[in-house]
């Protein structure tokens, strides 16, 4: 494998559902959220992932053209977040780790060889 970092795949709509705390009330705002909470993240590591890493954000819906920060990188999926993150993992030249409880979508990235995370680990 090469010298890249390892990408760290987040299931915005996954961790942000994962929590009761109203983020449907503001879809939008609880996916911006969650991007804020995990700049830092590419430096520190999380869930024994050693840094750096690459952080992408993959939402879908009302969140759909939030901007991507320092550290964060922010995809919008056209239709189905899970079916961007497959396509993600695999068009990936590198290590992927996935974050999401889903557990279709977890069969899925495991099938192409990434890792999977449940979302307490960037919580």
């Amino acid at each position: 494998m090469s010298g890249s970092p390892t990408v760290l795949v987040v299931d915005a709509a996954n961790v942000v559902g994962s929590r009761p705390d109203g983020w449907w009330r503001d879809r939008r705002g609880a996916n911006e959220r969650l991007r804020d909470a995990l700049v830092g993240v590419a430096e520190r590591g999380v869930a024994g992932l050693a840094p750096p890493l690459s952080v992408v954000l993959i939402v879908e819906g009302a969140a759909r053209g939030i901007d991507s920060v320092p550290d964060v990188e922010v995809v919008s999926a056209p239709a189905s977040g899970d079916d961007r993150i497959v396509e993600f993992v695999r068009d990936s030249s590198g290590e992927c780790v996935v974050v999401t409880a889903d557990r279709e979508l977890r069969s899925r990235v495991e099938a192409l060889g990434a890792r999977v995370l449940g979302p307490q680990s960037v919580r």
